[in-house]
């Protein structure tokens, strides 16, 4: 340990303070710094997540609707002409 009657040199002192006082004065930006880096990751994740979600929304969309126009053209169509030639024959 020092021996308290020791006498530090001024400059050293002056060097340990204007560290410590640089160090205390940065910290409040460098926290607001890190603070908005982690908010724009956030929300560029979220923005990323949101046009992943909609492609495939759009892929499940178009899935659907090339499903739904096969089963219309599949439907077999004479048998509806011939309930519409029923229908119509009873009408005279």
């Amino acid at each position: 340990m020092a021996d308290p009657a020791t006498i530090v040199n001024p400059s050293i002192t002056d060097a340990v303070t204007q560290t410590n006082v640089k160090i205390l004065g940065e910290a409040p930006g460098m926290a607001m710094g890190s603070l908005f880096q982690s908010v724009a990751q956030a929300m560029a994740l979220a923005a990323h997540n949101a046009t992943t979600a909609q492609q495939n929304a759009n892929t499940i969309l178009q899935a659907t609707t090339t499903q739904g126009v096969a089963l219309l053209y599949g439907v077999d169509t004479s048998s509806t002409a011939v309930g519409i030639v029923e229908i119509l024959a009873t009408q005279k």
